[in-house]
């Protein structure tokens, strides 16, 4: 099943994407909830990042080549971070390079676990059995300021910088996908999305020994490095057998 979220007048709700249909419900895929009856086609909607989760995880240097080319030390266990909120973008929405944001400017395509029940204290197969799917997401960075800042609040975390959807999958098995981040139509990198240091899994399991998981929180998974990017590009993000997340790039205007 794929569950998208998009723009019903001027309210977010839950829909389930069957071929190019959106069929409409009430609820949402974290609760109760009920297909109503009636349909929309997926081409006239507007979606939204499938999920606004209550905590955005994410993962940093979880893929060998991305660390070798950092110059990193590899993980010798699952360690996470955080971003905000604020920097989430539905598919179709543009990224926005802020106005004074120069140097290089990277797109990442990253695999997104999706929480579906509480997690705590938690083995590896119910770690498995509490996600409720996947997503695609789009992990923008301007560099120069990732340089240049004490943290990262600017650099991942401005508005658009992280693109999220088009859906929540629930049957999918991406760990034996291919990501691949395409510019204009252009293929300019692919990885094979499971060659992870170390898997959601791993994660889930040694974040739940200290922290409770809820429904609906994220788990980004790490990307295999970076592409360029610029103001009136369109870059997409394809995870086989997952789908396609596509963002058009533009420049803030002063």
């Amino acid at each position: 099943m794929r569950w998208c979220r998009y723009l019903a007048g001027n309210a977010p709700a839950y829909g389930v994407v069957e071929d190019d249909v959106v069929l409409a419900a009430d609820g949402d895929p974290f609760g109760g909830h009920r297909l109503t009856g009636a349909s929309l086609k997926l081409d006239d909607v507007t979606l939204l990042p499938p999920v606004i989760p209550q905590t955005f995880f994410c993962v940093g240097m979880n893929y060998a080549d991305h660390i070798r080319d950092f110059g990193a030390e590899f993980p010798d266990r699952p360690q996470v971070g955080y971003r905000a909120n604020n920097a989430l973008a539905g598919p179709g929405a543009a990224i926005v390079q802020p106005a004074d944001c120069t140097g290089r400017f990277e797109a990442e395509g990253e695999l997104v676990a999706v929480v579906g029940t509480p997690l705590r204290h938690c083995s590896r197969d119910e770690a498995r059995a509490g996600l409720l799917g996947w997503t695609i997401g789009n992990d923008v960075s301007a560099r120069e300021w990732q340089d240049a800042d004490r943290g990262f609040w600017r650099a991942k975390n401005s508005d658009t910088f992280k693109p999220m959807g088009p859906w929540i999958d629930t049957d999918a098995e991406p760990l034996s996908a291919t990501t691949t981040v395409s510019v204009n139509g252009a293929e300019r990198h692919a990885f094979p999305t499971g060659a992870m240091v170390f898997d959601p899994y791993d994660y889930i399991v040694e974040m739940a020994r200290y922290i409770t998981l809820s429904p609906g929180d994220v788990l980004w998974m790490g990307a295999d490095g970076g592409v360029a990017i610029a103001p009136g590009d369109v870059v997409e993000v394809t995870i086989s057998g997952l789908g396609t997340l596509r963002n058009p790039v533009e420049k803030e205007r002063p």
